[in-house]
């Protein structure tokens, strides 16, 4: 089955575009607070193989169903390409995630769409428009005062996370490139590469899992399976300057939980920032339209 050719792809649909990109953020939210809660007496590669392992249990069914797909797949170095970043980026954002505060991991994060926002513009010629960009300009901003980079922890977990920044967007850029392409082959992929390539170091790594953490442990293949179907359909249906800054609203959810769930009580700067990245957000939401 070969792909769609990319004229004969529906136009992008910015409003379906973020209610799927809003399903992501919630449950990836929840995927990250399991691994904060437990990634220290994990490695991120045993996690990284967890998850993997599980999302290829609920995807069977629709793997077996749909098996034609995979007889004729295009652009394999794209797809191995964005396999590969992917896997960077998951097990550096397990690594980082265990090791910061669940805001500050968000918050710090955040410079990714600015990064997806110019890569798509130079790469996919993507026309951002300059109410997105000051958009982004205004979220940044909300972000630095929202971190304070002076208070920022000292450890590993921040060049983890500055990595799985970088690769992280360039798995998005990937995943645009590959618009054509089945949700199920780009699913199918990317689970089977997360458990090949995790397989063997979680196995030399591996650490006993405590009865008492084993439906938690599984629950992070169900959550993040879950956001990824939903990031596919936000990317297929969204442009990449709306997402990217509609994307901020997950610092406003980490935070929530951040709250909630560890204690990390929020500062009087942080509320400003935060302030600010939702009114960024809101201002593209407000003016999304539908391309015609």
């Amino acid at each position: 089955m070969s792909h769609a050719a990319p004229d004969t792809l529906p136009p992008r649909d910015n409003l379906r575009g973020g209610a799927w990109l809003l399903a992501d953020l919630s449950l990836n939210i929840w995927a990250l607070s399991i691994v904060k809660a437990l990634g220290l007496g994990y490695p991120p590669a045993q996690l990284v193989f967890l998850r993997a392992i599980v999302g290829l249990v609920l995807l069977a069914p629709w793997l077996w169903h749909g098996r034609r797909a995979f007889r004729t797949i295009d652009d394999k170095a794209l797809h191995a390409l964005r396999i590969a970043l992917s896997i960077v980026t998951l097990t550096a954002s397990f690594y980082a995630i265990a090791r910061l505060p669940f805001a500050t991991f968000t918050a710090v994060n955040f410079t990714r769409p600015i990064v997806t926002m110019i890569l798509a513009s130079l790469l996919l010629h993507e026309t951002i428009g300059r109410a997105r960009w000051i958009a982004a300009c205004v979220a940044l901003v909300g972000i630095v005062i929202a971190v304070d980079p002076q208070n920022l922890p000292v450890g590993n977990g921040l060049p983890a996370l500055f990595l799985a920044i970088l690769t992280g967007a360039g798995a998005v850029i990937a995943t645009r490139r590959l618009r054509a392409a089945p949700a199920l082959v780009l699913m199918g992929l990317y689970t089977v590469g997360l458990a090949l390539v995790t397989g063997p170091v979680a196995a030399v790594t591996w650490v006993a899992i405590a009865p008492e953490h084993m439906i938690a442990l599984l629950s992070i293949g169900v959550f993040a399976q879950g956001a990824q179907a939903c990031f596919l359909r936000a990317h297929f249906h969204g442009e990449a300057g709306y997402l990217s800054v509609l994307g901020y609203l997950s610092l406003i959810f980490s935070g929530l939980v951040g709250y909630f769930v560890f204690d990390e009580i929020p500062t009087p700067a942080f509320a400003l920032g935060a302030a600010l990245v939702v009114g960024a957000a809101l201002s593209v939401g407000y003016g999304a339209r539908r391309r015609p």
